[in-house]
């Protein structure tokens, strides 16, 4: 599959209880994303003959040179030794999780049967197989695992040599995309970098949601009025800071708030409204966490 670092749990360590209700919740996502992935795998994949990121690329790749090895059997013994290799060098909670997201997406990659979808342009076929496949991996990544491959090796990698995640994952998926077009068809390679760039940008929606967060810093010399003016009409919390001109030297409040996409239009109304002259930086925010007047606040 596609791979996507997700932040390693830390260890509950020997005295430590994991609920079990996170466990279901996990083991669901880990299941409903192989499962799905195995239908854009099985679906499109195989059929087109495309070549995915990771280790399902070369297990991808070897079951074309020898048709009778399948991609689930492949992909369970590919990653057989890297998880070994991750339960003394990683967080145990998390390769424990993918172990399990190892042997459900094996077993989904050899189990799910679907016919080949009828698309005969390989373009739309890579682009849908990116659609399908991504969303699948986002579930898998949206738990407290993987479903192995480059995300453990890469973890692997950062820990002992401090070498970044991102271009590690880069640099293998690199090598088995050359592999490929070295190997098989140089048109198919780009049809599957496609797949894998499609792939990515799903993966990615799902795991931080469609309707980014966007944090909000205003300076402005009506702070207290803005800020009073947000809690009471738009229901968002706010975080006053504080600051100091550079130029003039003078201290000053900084509001922060997080609010959505389609709050943003309101809040800059409300915000030009009591003072023209404000300064105002919008952000995108991958995640919010935290409580709010003592309970938990879901953005």
């Amino acid at each position: 599959m596609t791979e996507n670092f997700c932040e390693i749990p830390a260890d509950t360590g020997s005295a430590g209880h994991i609920p079990v209700r996170s466990v279901l919740s996990n083991v669901a996502l880990i299941t409903a994303g192989a499962l799905l992935y195995a239908v854009g795998l099985n679906g499109i994949l195989v059929p087109q003959k495309f070549i995915a990121a990771g280790f399902t690329g070369v297990a991808l790749m070897l079951h074309y040179l020898w048709p009778v090895l399948g991609v689930g059997a492949l992909y369970l013994i590919l990653n057989l030794p890297l998880a070994i290799l991750g339960f003394f060098g990683i967080s145990r909670t998390f390769i424990a999780y993918s172990i399990l997201g190892i042997g459900i997406f094996s077993a989904a990659a050899a189990l799910v049967k679907v016919p080949a979808f009828p698309i005969g342009d390989p373009f739309l076929a890579a682009i849908l197989a990116g659609v399908i496949c991504g969303a699948g991996g986002g579930l898998i990544l949206r738990s407290r695992g993987s479903a192995g491959g480059l995300d453990i090796l890469s973890v692997y990698i950062h820990m002992k040599w401090s070498l970044r995640i991102g271009g590690v994952v880069a640099m293998l998926n690199a090598v088995v995309l050359t592999a490929g077009a070295l190997v098989f068809d140089l048109t198919l390679a780009l049809y599957s970098l496609v797949f894998v760039y499609v792939s990515g940008r799903v993966t990615d929606a799902v795991i931080t949601g469609f309707n980014r967060k966007k944090v909000v810093m205003i300076v402005s010399d009506r702070s207290r009025e803005i800020s009073d003016l947000i809690l009471a009409s738009m229901d968002r919390g706010v975080t006053l800071l504080h600051g100091m001109g550079g130029y003039s030297g003078q201290d000053k409040e900084v509001i922060m708030s997080v609010i959505t996409l389609t709050e943003l239009a309101k809040m800059k109304d409300l915000v030009f409204s009591l003072d023209p002259a404000a300064f105002v930086v919008v952000n995108d925010t991958l995640e919010v966490l935290g409580t709010r007047h003592g309970s938990l606040r879901v953005y």
